[in-house]
């Protein structure tokens, strides 16, 4: 039963940070923020599931608590992070919006009153078109 226990955890511990490691060169070659930011929350993520899920594998079941709190604080934090980031990007105009379907958010801050910078037509009329 060791041996399968090892055998599970080498390739969980590697598969891990080989996602952590993508996860970092995502981040430092992807052109804009909206793509660092999935790069950031998914990547980053899933590697961290894997090495705790490792962890997991080879620790008592006593310290399993303690690692189900570790993967559901990321799980939490992640896209609640990469959601303010990406607004925040997207309100002061360095997220490229040309590449989007459907652009709610443009269409909300307009009902709100607060229109973007360099919004000049509604995308409303344009996802009516399609």
């Amino acid at each position: 039963m060791s041996v399968v226990r090892d055998v599970v955890t080498a390739v969980l511990f590697p598969a891990g940070a080989l996602f952590c490691l993508l996860g970092a060169v995502g981040l430092l070659r992807f052109p804009d923020t909206g793509s660092r930011l999935h790069a950031a929350a998914k990547a980053q993520t899933l590697g961290l599931l894997l090495v705790l899920l490792g962890a997991a594998v080879q620790l008592p079941a006593r310290h399993a608590p303690v690692l189900v709190l570790v993967a559901v604080f990321q799980m939490l934090t992640a896209p609640v992070t990469s959601q303010i980031i990406g607004r925040t990007a997207y309100r002061i105009g360095d997220l490229d919006r040309r590449p989007l379907v459907r652009d709610e958010l443009a269409d909300r801050l307009a009902e709100d009153g607060t229109p973007l910078p360099g919004a000049d037509t509604p995308r409303a009329d344009h996802d009516a078109e399609r």
